[in-house]
């Protein structure tokens, strides 16, 4: 499921959320050579996020732990990152709404930050570079749904649905099947193989749920209940 807008209003410009899908879309194609496979195979294999380099298990050519924070702009190709930065757009800027724009770009990078962290902790010995946006975008997202449960989302369903959805139905889903495939993917040869980073995504949404109140800025929530009439928790109860 595609998320392609969301029903929730905003009052502050989102510079933040737009200058991170501008960084990324840049990184892509001067970078990455919007997926030529030299220059794609190169940066992933430069500033990807190597497990087994940081726990020293093995040898790399990556930058260690610098690589936590290089990696959230690099992807593996066009439809990993028009999928993050679809996700990161619709719920991005809700979030920096009520952080405003500095505290929303720490909220951010820390939680990507905790997502790779999540990665490497449950797959100490990959030798697999992980790269991509998704963590620190699940951060976002587990913000949103903590602040915005009932928020209605138009959401894509391939091939031809579109429908209408609870933040809470679209987001939680999306969490279960990250979750239940993390578990799945426990055992002695985890992280041995390539694929999706189940476990950055979770540890970057539950970030999101620990931090987003930490983050969030009182003035800005003032001032969305007095000029919206919402505030995060009663977003539930106007629209429900």
């Amino acid at each position: 499921m595609l998320p392609l807008r969301d029903e929730n209003p905003t009052l502050l410009t989102p510079v933040v959320t737009v200058g991170l899908i501008a960084a990324n879309v840049a990184v892509w194609v001067l970078v990455q050579g919007a997926g030529s496979m030299q220059a794609l195979q190169a940066s992933v294999g430069t500033f990807g996020t190597y497990p087994c380099e940081i726990t020293h298990a093995c040898r790399a050519a990556g930058l260690g732990w610098a690589s936590l924070l290089t990696s959230m702009f690099m992807h593996g190709g066009w439809e990993h990152i028009i999928g993050n930065m679809v996700f990161l757009w619709v719920f991005g800027n809700n979030i920096e709404d009520v952080m405003g724009h500095a505290r929303f770009l720490a909220f951010y990078l820390v939680c990507g930050l905790a997502a790779g962290a999540a990665h490497v902790a449950l797959s100490p010995g990959s030798q697999v570079p992980a790269v991509g946006a998704s963590g620190a975008i699940s951060g976002v997202m587990g913000a949103y749904i903590l602040l915005y449960p009932h928020a209605r989302v138009r959401t894509w369903v391939p091939p031809i649905f579109v429908w209408t959805l609870r933040a809470w139905v679209l987001l939680g889903y999306w969490f279960f099947l990250q979750l239940a495939s993390g578990i799945v993917s426990l055992g002695p040869t985890v992280g041995e193989e390539g694929g999706v980073a189940v476990w950055a995504h979770v540890g970057g949404f539950l970030a999101g749920l620990a931090l987003v109140k930490v983050f969030e800025n009182p003035v800005l929530t003032a001032r969305r209940r007095r000029v919206l009439g919402l505030v995060p928790g009663e977003v539930a109860r106007v629209e429900w």
